[in-house]
């Protein structure tokens, strides 16, 4: 399995923002939106091994988690728009700590970064994408790697010091500076140029 953590600083937390206007009145949630795209597209396929974690730290409500699950995930299609749709309506649901779900393959749920880095440190292990990092292609990617990224904004010195207490591989992808949906691809790439 591979794993996508996303932190959006300032995403919104609820369903109040407008299709039009992700940009800007959902706190960049077309990054999120974009990186959505990354983690399950193929040209005529959807990437069934991987699950999406987008954590927003925004708006009205936070801290709020939209989990995709590309096993289970129905209508999702490649344009931002009906995405932003998938992701509003997971907003709009009421959640009490659970996770709720609101639509075939997508979650929601009150938890916040420290919540789900806990989580899925049981599963995998915790592999920070940051520039200064080892290179990817000089080392061998762990199993069921769980992959944190942030939006436009570096993460927080509180967010890296969670990461910290569970001893993160830290890896870089190339020796530039990239957007996390473009990070993601190249992540994928390298991953399936490896499976034998």
């Amino acid at each position: 399995m591979r794993y996508f953590v996303i932190v959006g600083h300032k995403a919104a937390t609820s369903g109040n923002f407008k299709l039009d206007d992700i940009a800007g009145g959902a706190g960049r949630l077309d990054i999120l939106v974009r990186c959505v795209n990354s983690a399950f597209f193929l040209s005529h396929n959807i990437r069934h091994e991987t699950e999406l974690f987008l954590v927003l730290q925004g708006g009205d409500d936070p801290p709020k988690t939209v989990r995709f699950s590309g096993a289970e995930v129905r209508y999702l299609n490649p344009d931002e728009r009906s995405t932003s749709s998938l992701i509003r309506n997971a907003l709009m649901k009421k959640t009490d700590g659970t996770e709720t779900r609101s639509s075939p393959g997508i979650y929601v749920s009150k938890m916040s970064f420290a919540d789900v880095i806990s989580m899925l440190a049981e599963k995998g292990k915790i592999v920070y994408l940051k520039e200064d990092g080892t290179d990817i292609r000089s080392m061998a990617v762990p199993e069921d790697p769980v992959f944190v990224l942030s939006d436009n904004k570096d993460l927080t010195a509180e967010e890296e010091e969670i990461l910290q207490k569970y001893s993160p591989e830290i890896i870089s992808i190339g020796p530039h500076s990239l957007h996390a949906d473009h990070c993601m691809i190249i992540v994928h790439n390298e991953m399936d140029r490896n499976v034998r």
